[in-house]
């Protein structure tokens, strides 16, 4: 397992365990993702908290679970990106895509 997971009402918090989120565990995150959305998830929190490190494959399946959820009304929301995780994503332009918010306080205030 790549996410350490925290389910309270329909709202998983999954934590990103691995310092590198690349092609090593890209499909792992993925294949956990969409189980995560089949089984009822309304909303998954995803934390970067330990990451350093994203490659391209990663942000494929970060995409792809996305695509997963949108017809299902899922929301997935970012929290506790690192400074050069989040330059990345601003960069090509994921925090368009992506809800991207400080911490999973800040992004529990967005939903009640």
């Amino acid at each position: 397992m790549i996410l350490k997971i925290n389910e309270i009402e329909k709202v998983v918090q999954a934590t990103i365990m691995p310092h590198e989120a690349s092609l090593a565990n890209a499909d792992l995150f993925k294949e956990e993702m969409i189980t995560l959305i089949a089984n009822g998830a309304k909303l998954i929190i995803v934390s970067f908290e330990n990451v350093n490190y994203i490659d391209s494959s990663f942000l494929g399946s970060l995409v792809v679970a996305l695509k997963y959820a949108m017809p299902r009304n899922v929301d997935i929301y970012l929290v506790s990106l690192k400074p050069d995780v989040k330059n990345l994503l601003t960069l090509i332009r994921m925090d368009k895509v992506f809800k991207i918010f400080k911490d999973y306080e800040q992004a529990m205030e967005k939903i009640n």
